[in-house]
């Protein structure tokens, strides 16, 4: 069983800045494939960023590119969402997800490992 826990979030202005963490706990980090997505509320959940188990291949919605950033640490077991110039349409619970398998990773579907959510607030 994989745990994974977000921080970082808040209340911030638009353009402003937040870096979100998810650590990760159980299982083998270094072998997860791991995403970010996010759920405004009425909304679907919508993804946000996707990184490879060694970090080589990222990419983003078209929504956020250029603005955020992710990373991961596999010695900490930890990934990042670097969240820059936020516009109040970013606003939402932002999730971590984890998986094995290779296939579509702007889907939710395939995610094996969810974690609860941080709220973002980005204030006009």
């Amino acid at each position: 069983q994989v745990q994974l826990v977000e921080s970082g979030g808040g209340l911030v202005q638009t353009g402003g800045s937040v870096r979100l963490s998810c650590a990760a706990a159980g299982g083998t980090f270094s072998t997860y494939r791991m995403a970010w997505f996010r759920q405004a509320p009425g909304k679907e959940r919508e993804f946000v960023a996707f990184i490879t188990s060694n970090g080589r291949y990222i990419y983003y919605s078209d929504s956020v590119k250029g603005r955020f950033t992710v990373s991961r640490d596999n010695a900490k077991n930890t990934v990042f969402l670097q969240m820059n110039d936020l516009k109040p349409e970013d606003t939402a619970v932002y999730l971590c997800a984890a998986r094995w398998v290779a296939g579509d990773g702007k889907s939710p579907s395939g995610y094996s490992y969810w974690g609860r959510g941080t709220q973002v607030t980005v204030s006009s």
